[in-house]
């Protein structure tokens, strides 16, 4: 799809907008058809939600693209066909990213690799040895650029094959700065996809953004060595929420590090213990993963707000609360049609009155 110049910076303009974030802005284009008439929209829709809301200013998005392109970067959106087909299946992918390198390595079969920061010499090495296997066989290697067990997967995909690295800040931004030589590598000779605007800096929310890129990009993710409640669970809890494979190393139980992949493998993820293995799986990949580790998607997906009556933010507002609840839930207890439904908690979230969860949740701001 080809955009026009002033669709396109009306897409980044809106995504930048308050209170847009990627189910948003996807409702929105749905809603209205295109970038621009969603933006004429925004004010008064958040008005309607109960507070006022400004639009990203057009000058702010002027300087945005000015340092995407200082950066030897580009945009890629949703739509695109360069888009990855996998991580467009993702009811939260991101809607635009910014990338450097061969954009077209991202229709490449993937596999994520992720793991502790702290990692033992131990894993250091099998990372190393996992992430050149792969890449030798054609396989995209996809991490998040960290310290310990993601460097390592690049490190080793780099020197048979391809790596993808998505960055938790800005396209522009290099972290951590010992990666910085590796940064620039995988640029040069992968590619390096960032969601976040170009100059920001990241902070820990962004970290499990990132993650869910790196699990929506793969057909599968390996867990190498993590701790228990470590972001590469995460990565691997939202693999198996988009139906991907999801495996791991067993190790040592007495090495806390080890105790995250443990408790995966306990809890239905696919043992593995050579490159071979997770070969296999990924070449078998049909969308039904071997693995239990997956968890119910909610009922309801997606939304035709064309059809929504607009029902009024005031009485869906009453049936919310500060603890999450599945949307589904909240059309049940209306007894409104969905799309009804759906307008009116879009416009609460435009008015900052409502979270999104992951899971198709949403609760109210108090």
């Amino acid at each position: 799809m080809t955009l026009t110049q002033e669709e396109a910076f009306a897409r980044i303009r809106l995504l930048r907008s308050p209170n847009v974030g990627p189910v948003t802005f996807r409702q929105l284009l749905r809603r209205f058809g295109s970038a621009v008439a969603a933006l004429e929209a925004l004010p008064d829709m958040a008005a309607r939600g109960g507070r006022r809301m400004t639009v990203a200013h057009p000058d702010a998005i002027r300087e945005e693209i000015a340092a995407v392109r200082a950066a030897g970067a580009r945009y890629l959106f949703h739509d695109d066909t360069a888009y990855p087909a996998l991580l467009r299946e993702a009811p939260s992918a991101p809607p635009i990213v910014t990338y450097r390198g061969d954009v077209a390595l991202l229709a490449e079969p993937a596999v994520a690799i992720v793991g502790a920061r702290n990692a033992s010499a131990a894993a250091l090495k099998l990372a190393l040895q996992f992430g050149e296997a792969l890449a030798d066989a054609g396989k995209l290697v996809v991490s998040g650029l960290a310290r310990g067990i993601d460097g390592a997967a690049h490190e080793g995909a780099l020197s048979t094959g391809a790596t993808a690295a998505v960055i938790a800040g800005g396209i522009d931004v290099v972290y951590p700065p010992q990666h910085a030589d590796l940064q620039e590598r995988i640029a040069n000779e992968g590619v390096l996809i960032a969601e976040q605007p170009p100059g920001t800096e990241p902070q820990a929310r962004h970290f499990p953004s990132r993650n869910r890129i790196i699990a929506g990009l793969a057909s599968g993710t390996l867990v190498v060595e993590a701790a228990p409640k470590s972001g590469s669970l995460i990565t691997a809890r939202l693999a198996g929420e988009a139906g991907r494979e999801v495996m791991a190393i067993p190790g040592n139980p007495l090495d806390g590090r080890a105790r995250g992949c443990n408790q995966l493998i306990r809890d239905g993820a696919v043992l593995v213990q050579t490159p071979d293995d997770v070969i296999e799986l990924i070449e078998d990949f049909t969308g039904q993963p071997r693995s239990t580790f997956r968890e119910e998607r909610p009922a309801f997906t997606e939304f035709d707000l064309a059809e929504g009556a607009g029902e009024h933010p005031a009485e869906i507002e009453s049936l919310l609360s500060s603890a999450p609840v599945p949307v589904d839930d909240i059309v049940r207890s209306s007894g409104e049609s969905p799309g009804s439904v759906q307008l009116a908690l879009l416009e609460l979230e435009l008015a900052g009155r409502l979270t999104r969860h992951a899971g198709g949740r949403v609760s109210l701001n108090t």
